[in-house]
């Protein structure tokens, strides 16, 4: 399994770093379109859907949304805001699951939560590319949820004693949650500095980014949630010895939109 993960990583991290940091314009948003896609496909299966040529379908018609958004550039605000309400309706879901399930609408209605999940993330990469300091607030974005994680596991696995949420997670505590969050905001403090488009004290900014670091949490039990009613460990095997691609951008797509709209309402850039 080590063999898998590290053989996986010398080819994905590179990928991921032309794609996020040097691709603009089109190729850019047909990267992440495609990544997205990707995690459509994946995201049939947790919706309950087995056969192969609909899940085909499902990712396709996500990839023609999303060429529809870069055509319609003024929807960006809307769908980002939309977002930010649906990870407030996640939440709940998360904490009163597994009850909640009666709210999600069968097999249609976590499609289209699907899409609720899905599109804005894409939305919020492409509209943090075309902002000022682009690269460096994507890789501020990215360091937060990995600082985020990292944090989480290691404080969790030392001080861990409360479950965070039992029937969606039961290895995550809220002491390795905290602990996340505080590691998270010391790197946004560290990287106060480096933004210079608007004055931002290191304060400020740990302010800003607190609502981004809970809510990526919460993208991360989201999945759990519906992996673990759906009865699957990972959501496919695309990414040998990582699981798949949801597996891997579950907190972006809660932590990106959220990213966006407190950066927009703070002046950062235009929606």
């Amino acid at each position: 399994m080590l063999k898998q993960r590290v053989i996986t990583a010398l080819w994905l991290v590179p990928l991921a770093l032309l794609g996020f940091f040097y691709l603009d314009g089109i190729a850019y948003a047909a990267f992440i379109g495609l990544v997205i896609s990707l995690g459509a496909w994946e995201w049939a299966a947790l919706a309950g859907i087995k056969h192969t040529v609909v899940r085909i379908v499902y990712a396709m018609v996500t990839a023609a949304a999303l060429t529809g958004l870069y055509q319609l550039p003024q929807l960006a605000k809307p769908v980002l805001l939309l977002a930010v309400l649906w990870w407030l309706v996640a939440t709940l879901m998360v904490l009163t699951f597994p009850r909640s399930v009666r709210a999600w609408g069968g097999v249609l209605g976590q499609l289209l939560i699907g899409w609720l999940i899905l599109l804005p993330a894409w939305q919020g990469l492409i509209t943090l590319k075309t902002w000022p300091q682009a690269n460096l607030l994507i890789l501020l974005v990215m360091l937060l949820i990995w600082s985020a994680d990292i944090g989480a596991y290691f404080t969790g696995k030392q001080f861990g004693k409360r479950k965070l949420a039992p029937a969606v997670s039961p290895g995550k505590s809220w002491e390795g949650a905290i602990g996340g969050v505080l590691i998270s905001l010391l790197v946004a403090a560290g990287m106060a500095s480096q933004l210079s488009h608007v004055s931002i004290s290191a304060w400020a900014l740990v302010l800003m980014v607190l609502p981004v670091v809970v809510i990526s949490i919460i993208g991360d039990l989201t999945e759990s949630m519906f992996k673990r009613h759906s009865g699957i460990k990972d959501s496919s095997n695309l990414l040998p010895g990582h699981g798949g691609v949801l597996d891997r951008i579950d907190s972006l797509t809660a932590a990106v939109p959220m990213f966006v709209v407190v950066l927009w309402l703070a002046g950062w850039g235009t929606l």
